[in-house]
Formats: C-alpha cells, sequence, structure tokens
C-alpha cells in the first residue's frame, strides 16, 4: 500500500533534496575526534609534521570525520523534520563510501544530497541519498556515500 510520503519522494527521485551551509574544519574538530575515536595518526594531529612530512603540507581531517558530520550537515539532528510529517529518521547504514580528496584543516565543507531510491518498508519509507561532501575551492569532492534512511511519519 502507497502511502502519500512514499509518493511524494517517488517523485523526487533523481533530484537535490538537501545543500548544506558550509563549515569550516579546524585543527580543534580534528583533534576532537582523534581523541573520541584514538585515531591520533599524525597527518591529523600533528601540524609540524604534517606541513613538513605530508604531501598537503598541513593536517588532514580524518575520512570518518567528514562522513561523521552527515547527520548534523543532512539536518537529521535538527528540531524540524527533513520531510513535512516525518517524525523519526533512522540512519540505516551506508552502500557505497568512498574519500577521493583531503580535507585540509580550515577548509570549508558542504554536503549535497541527491535522492535515489524510495522503498516502502514495514511501518515507513526507506530512501537512498548519494551524499557528496564538497570541498570549497576543489573540483574532487572529499566523500561520497550512498546513505539509507528509514522515515517514519
Amino acid at each position: 500500500m502507497s502511502t502519500p510520503l512514499l509518493l511524494q519522494l517517488q517523485e523526487r527521485i533523481g533530484q537535490e533534496v538537501h545543500l548544506s551551509d558550509w563549515i569550516t574544519i579546524t585543527q580543534q574538530r580534528i583533534d576532537a575526534f582523534a581523541d573520541a575515536t584514538s585515531d591520533h595518526q599524525w597527518i591529523h594531529v600533528d601540524p609540524a609534521r604534517a606541513a613538513a612530512e605530508s604531501p598537503w603540507g598541513t593536517t588532514i581531517a580524518h575520512g570518518y570525520l567528514t562522513l561523521s558530520l552527515y547527520p548534523m550537515m543532512r539536518g537529521l539532528v535538527a528540531t524540524r523534520p527533513i520531510y513535512p510529517g516525518v517524525r523519526q529518521v533512522i540512519n540505516y547504514g551506508l552502500e557505497k563510501l568512498r574519500f577521493p580528496n583531503a580535507v585540509k584543516v580550515e577548509s570549508r565543507i558542504r554536503v549535497r544530497c541527491v535522492l535515489n531510491r524510495v522503498e516502502e518498508v514495514a511501518g515507513g519509507v526507506q530512501t537512498t541519498e548519494q551524499a557528496t561532501f564538497e570541498i570549497d575551492g576543489e573540483t574532487k569532492p572529499a566523500c561520497i556515500a550512498q546513505a539509507i534512511m528509514r522515515l517514519y511519519v
């Protein structure tokens, strides 16, 4: 049985459904992520060594730091629903994930989301979006993920 939400979203397949604001990736954010994950690799947390030895000439964000910003940048943690009538959004997982470009410290990133697939699941709707994390001034994105969400009304 097709729900109004399912029908509404099916009409948007192939369309951009979200474009976040830019956020700056600071060394403080990188260091906090390193502390949270115990990943203190020097390319992330040692600015002096990174300046001298890294191919980027500076520290870079962890790939998973970039990905971890998806819920916030997509608006999944905001107080208003991402679609009218949706009361709960569950992060269901990823189908594909790539990190084609490094995010240098002090770079600005944003996420652009295109709706790829919509299907009915028990009690709700499952969506798959392509989330592309863009780096300001770069042509190659930082991260491309096929994000799966379950939406409940």
